[in-house]
């Protein structure tokens, strides 16, 4: 413990000193070996033992994490380095590969400036590999490249030390490529990865060594050398010589900014305030004088604490005691500790300056996306926006009556704690819904609410979320007050789909400034008029307000959208969230007096409309897909296919590397359940595969109707097919 111990009081010194600091993520595909690589660096750092690094797995300090073998996660650390003669400060977040737990990755980046990408030298880019650079760059984190496992290459693939190099150069050609395709704006500016400069590193995280251009000139190892023990299987005395933190934190130090550097340009992109006010300026600066800005990106629990709220501090400093506003509640939180993380192990601190991540206890009404600070209507931070969405549900239910209500309780801590999973407590059935990324999500989240949360539960087999959306328009639809006093003429049709993207981006939304948001709406195709009088956006669809002059229909508006965001929850076929649906109202009569226009009145009519406005224009499902990627012997390739195609998959593309073939397919989320038994089984257990969300597409004409009527006997709703009529007497 004195190690930690000195460790701490290294870390508070440095904290006040922003340019001494880098906040830095490592991300990768899954088992490309990011916590390996971790424990390299905290056992450079003098925090856990060399012999053990690269087994121990620190920062998987999960029991779940540890028996799956995979990081569930993310994790933070703090550590110093010296670098040229000076100590610098390094905050590391250890952030998980699956594609399941990709929402870690994405809050991750919002709390880092800089990532370190881990890349398999034998499997190269991967799906995840791409989904976690592109979070990167949307964020404006800047990529550094750590090409791991080169001993594979050489002593499982036999290449010989010419082949190793091109081999290398093609995978920093690819990456590149990819980070133009991103944001070729960033690459212009020098955002690309390049050995030559020392933005690439090379290694074996298992094995403790690396090495890079400036390390070879400083160490005299040139990559024959490499090569050659490698070939001899003498890993000790290359890491010995070239100890695997020192290149990559000196890669880190030197390639990587400082929160002075990126906060200018970072906060641009993810605040819309007013960049030449104080508090903008104080962010650029992160002036840690200023008033406090504080965004959370992570929130746990501790027995002892209860919510840990861990995030990035751009302005100001935090102390205990504090009081400060969260944004979207009313009233003060009083800060009770403040902290830094050294991986599992939590340890307080007296202050923390802007430029650092934080740990914090006592922001009761914190979520992850909040804004905390001093200053009362601060304008706060873009929420953050999740590459994939929830796909898979289960329904959980207490297997003891008596655990009802503290299973309600957790529920509510769990959905708090992992904003990539949606929990549906309904009232009416009684029923308690979890929808996540996937079936391994979910069943982590199950696993953990049993072992931490002592509650003991029953789940059902995993369902599919289906999507409501319109193929036609239809309209005007006329909607009656249950009074005849009020009557709503509504149209539906498609919304755009280069709209419909913009919106799930985060490029669109009702916080833009008007004009700019007309100007986006225009450029993506919407006509002039329609982008003018848009009124509300609801997940991917909005509601047009096209009338001219009508008397109180501003005082109503609310109670009408409210109407409309009831049917976009849940849509008229079969109660599932709608997408893409463009409601516009062509026209109102309203009753003079208010008392005869209440919700009573204007809610049902606004919902009924768009109810049976949205049947006429052929409403039907659409189902979410996953691109599947294979990498198969050839020998069993045709059992690889052979199981895709059985699950209404289509291949997208295959080629074959040796005696390998990589086949890219897509195929229904609903048709992928058993899938990693029945592949192992079709290729004798031989097939790799990793999967990655594609989007949703229309359910096939011929199935939509008896899915509807399953998910409506499901819901407990009547199983005929809904009409029109049903909503709004003809």
């Amino acid at each position: 413990m004195g190690r930690r111990k000195k460790m701490v009081e290294r870390v508070t010194a440095l904290m006040n000193k922003p340019e001494m600091i880098r906040n830095i993520g490592i991300v990768a595909h899954i088992d490309h070996g990011k916590t390996t690589l971790s424990d390299n660096l905290l056992a450079g750092a003098g925090m856990i033992s060399k012999e053990l690094a690269g087994r121990q797995l620190f920062m998987d300090s999960d029991e779940e994490e540890q028996e799956r073998g995979i990081t569930i996660d993310s994790a933070n650390v703090s550590m110093v380095h010296e670098y040229e003669g000076k100590e610098y400060l390094i905050n590391l977040i250890d952030t998980p590969g699956h594609v399941d737990f990709g929402g870690d990755v994405t809050r991750a980046m919002r709390a880092v400036d800089g990532a370190v990408v881990v890349i398999d030298a034998v499997e190269g880019t991967m799906p995840q590999t791409e989904t976690v650079l592109r979070q990167a760059l949307k964020e404006h984190v800047k990529p550094v490249l750590f090409i791991n496992k080169v001993d594979r290459l050489i002593n499982e693939l036999q290449v010989d030390a010419q082949e190793m190099q091109i081999r290398l150069g093609k995978l920093i050609d690819h990456v590149n490529k990819l980070i133009k395709g991103m944001n070729e704006e960033r690459y212009k500016a020098g955002w690309r990865v390049d050995a030559a400069n020392g933005t690439v590193a090379f290694g074996s995280a298992l094995y403790n060594w690396a090495i890079s251009v400036p390390m070879m000139q400083k160490t005299g190892v040139s990559f024959n050398d490499v090569y050659d023990y490698c070939r001899a299987e003498d890993m000790k005395t290359l890491a010995k010589k070239c100890p695997l933190h020192e290149a990559v934190n000196d890669m880190v130090i030197k390639h990587l900014p400082s929160p002075i550097e990126a906060q200018g340009d970072r906060v641009r992109v993810i605040w819309h305030g007013d960049m030449d006010s104080e508090i903008g300026t104080s962010m650029k600066n992160a002036d840690d004088k200023g008033e406090l800005a504080f965004m959370v990106t992570n929130i746990s629990t501790d027995p002892h604490a209860g919510e840990v709220a861990t995030g990035r501090l751009f302005s100001g400093s935090l102390s205990r005691g504090m009081e400060v506003y969260v944004s979207g509640a009313a009233g003060k939180n009083r800060i009770q500790q403040v902290g830094i993380f050294m991986g599992p192990e939590r340890l307080e601190v007296e202050r923390i300056p802007a430029g650092n991540i934080a740990a914090v206890t006592g922001l009761k009404d914190a979520i992850v996306g909040s804004t905390v600070t001093t200053l009362e209507g601060m304008e706060p931070f873009e929420s953050i926006k999740h590459a994939s969405e929830p796909v898979v549900t289960v329904a959980i239910e207490a297997k003891h009556m008596k655990d009802l209500p503290k299973l309600i309780e957790v529920l509510r801590q769990v959905a708090k704690e992992d904003p990539t999973l949606k929990v549906t407590l309904n009232e009416e059935t009684g029923e308690h819904l979890m929808a996540g990324m996937g079936e391994l999500h979910l069943e982590v989240i199950a696993h953990r609410i049993e072992r931490d949360k002592g509650v003991e539960i029953t789940t059902t087999p995993p369902i599919v979320v289906y999507r409501e959306t319109v193929r036609s328009s239809a309209g005007p639809v006329e909607g009656k007050s249950p009074n005849r006093h009020n009557r709503f003429y509504v149209v539906v049709e498609p919304l755009e789909q280069a709209v419909v993207d913009l919106i799930r981006e985060g490029e669109i939304s009702m916080n833009l400034p008007e004009l700019e948001r007309r100007e986006k709406l225009i450029a993506a195709g919407m006509d002039k008029e329609e982008a003018k009088n848009i009124v509300d956006i609801f997940e991917s669809n909005a509601y047009f307000d096209m009338t001219k002059g009508i008397q109180h229909l501003n005082e109503t508006m609310e109670l009408i959208l409210e109407g409309f965001e009831e049917v976009m929850r849940a849509g008229p076929l079969s109660r599932e969230p709608c997408m893409g649906v463009k409601v516009k109202l062509m026209d109102a009569k309203l009753h003079e007096d208010a008392v005869h226009r209440g919700p009573a009145q204007v809610i049902p009519a606004s919902r009924q409309a768009i109810q049976a406005a949205m049947l006429m224009a052929e409403d039907t499902l659409l189902e979410p897909y996953q691109k599947v990627f294979i990498q198969v012997p050839q020998m069993q390739m045709g059992g690889a296919t052979k199981e895709i195609q059985g699950r209404r998959g289509i291949i997208l593309n295959m080629t074959s590397e040796g005696d390998t073939t990589i086949i890219e397919s897509k195929a229904p989320v609903s048709e992928l359940f058993g899938f990693a038994g029945d592949i192992r089984s079709a290729t004798e257990g031989r097939a790799m595969w990793s999967t990655e969300f594609a989007g949703f597409e229309p359910v096939p004409a011929n199935m939509v109707g008896d899915i509807v009527k399953g998910i409506r006997e499901r819901k407990g709703l009547k199983a005929e097919l809904p009409q029109p009529s049903d909503f709004i007497s003809m």
